[in-house]
């Protein structure tokens, strides 16, 4: 191993001797562990959007009216995508004082609380402002924990596989996003459907949060497997998975940073554009129950994985350039249609959402190979965590809350012009990047 190697501690070899078994694990193998961790975190992710719209504006915020109530839970939302970059600073620190494992611990077991600890969150009535305080305080430690959970098995994933087929394997832990709406959603719509209004809100909705603390225990133990193997070893050796000095990492690759934060522009937008704003929406502006509109999320969960694994089949034969600069250009179109789609009534609402999840799924499938094909070997797991957490935060972070904002202000043609610049963004940003049109090349 390089000199810079940390060296094992009595928790990494209590892992490796639990779970690893020293044979050649497969990148199906490698797959189904990155698709579970990846689930765990957008569940936990998801499991609070979809309260932010449904409980948070009742419970913490009833002193103004629903839609302020909705811009300030957006606005608490959009902590964890200002945290994440701190989180990664912080668990990249650990994971070269203390192993990978460690840091995963840590990270996934603070994910789990302050996701569990958010069913807990008493109400503004019971405690006043400490309610919004509370909120604000475990939505950012959603936020650290997500920068450190940042385990590098995406690279590991995509480097262990076939070259033929890099397309297909960068798209498996992108599929973490819809399966987790799909439980999530899921989750919600069974008690709102099953429980009175009164129920629902004493403590229904608190339920979908405990379920979060299960499932990022499974994910623990399936992402533990993997960093214990010998080919997860073997890159880390040779400095491909090996955590670089942030303020180094900057220094030489803020380029490929920068660009690879704007690449997935569009897709990031998009996907809350087709899943926690139209929720506001129709909470808000509509007559439609929560609890069908939620159905249809779980619909459009189904049709993003099916588009997703459909990337990964035209990445291998287009490339991933070609793939990205052309889902960004019919996010554009769809943009403009869009508005006039979501306020076309219950056929306008479906085609919106079976489209915009159609686009979703076919550019958030190919978003995670894009952000780490620029970076230089010996930085890319450093280099990879920082991009995309500046992507989120550049690309998601604050779109529910602009996109109501705007909405709310201007109309919902507003919110599709935010939209559209995210596609022009992306767009923009794939033109620069160079190194990723010469890997597109080479193919």
């Amino acid at each position: 191993m390089s000199a810079n190697t940390v060296p094992e501690t009595s928790f990494e070899a209590d892992a490796r001797s639990i779970h690893s078994d020293g044979e050649h694990v497969t990148p199906g193998v490698i797959a189904i562990g990155v698709v579970i961790g990846r689930t765990s975190e957008f569940f936990d992710f998801f499991v609070y959007a979809i309260a932010s719209v449904l409980v948070f504006p009742t419970l913490v915020f009833p002193y103004v009216d629903r839609l302020q109530g909705t811009l300030y839970s957006f606005a608490v939302f959009a902590l964890a995508f200002i945290a994440r970059p701190i989180g990664s600073i912080i668990f990249i620190a650990v994971d070269r004082a203390y192993g990978r494992s460690v840091k995963l611990t840590i990270s996934l077991f603070l994910l789990g609380t302050s996701t569990v600890a958010m069913g807990f969150i008493p109400s503004y009535d019971s405690v006043g402002n400490w309610s919004v305080a509370i909120l604000a305080l475990l939505r950012i430690g959603q936020g650290i924990a997500l920068g450190g959970a940042w385990d590098g098995l995406a690279s590991l994933l995509s480097l262990n596989s076939p070259e033929k087929h890099r397309g297909w394997y960068a798209m498996l832990p992108q599929l973490g996003a819809p399966i987790g709406l799909l439980v999530a959603s899921g989750l919600f719509a069974f008690f709102v459907a099953a429980l009175p209004t009164e129920d629902f809100f004493a403590w229904g909705w608190r339920y979908p949060f405990f379920v979060a603390f299960a499932i990022n225990v499974v994910a623990l133990f399936a992402r533990l497997r993997l960093v214990v193997t010998p080919e997860f070893e073997e890159m880390y050796a040779k400095r491909e998975l090996e955590p670089a000095p942030v303020i180094e990492t900057v220094q030489s690759q803020w380029k490929a940073i920068w660009l690879g934060s704007f690449v997935p522009l569009a897709s990031f937008a998009l996907f809350h554009m087709v899943t926690v704003f139209p929720l506001s929406w129709v909470v808000l502006f509509t007559r439609e129950s929560a609890g069908r509109f939620l159905v249809v999320e779980v619909i459009g969960a189904v049709i993003g994985i099916g588009a997703m694994l459909v990337s990964g089949l035209l990445a291998d034969r287009f490339g991933r350039r070609t793939m990205l600069g052309t889902i960004a250009v019919l996010i554009a179109l769809f943009a403009i249609a869009a508005p006039k789609l979501l306020d076309g009534g219950d056929v306008g609402e479906r085609l919106f959402m079976g489209i915009g999840f159609l686009l979703f799924g076919l550019s958030f499938g190919q978003s995670s190979g894009a952000i780490a094909s620029s970076l230089s070997p010996q930085h890319r797991y450093t280099g990879s965590a920082l991009t995309t957490d500046l992507a989120w935060l550049f690309g998601a972070g604050f779109a529910p809350l602009a996109a109501l904002l705007l909405t709310s202000k201007l109309g919902l043609a507003a919110s599709g012009a935010y939209l559209f610049s995210g596609a022009v963004f992306t767009l923009i940003a794939l033109g620069l990047n160079k190194q990723l049109a010469k890997r597109d090349i080479a193919r």
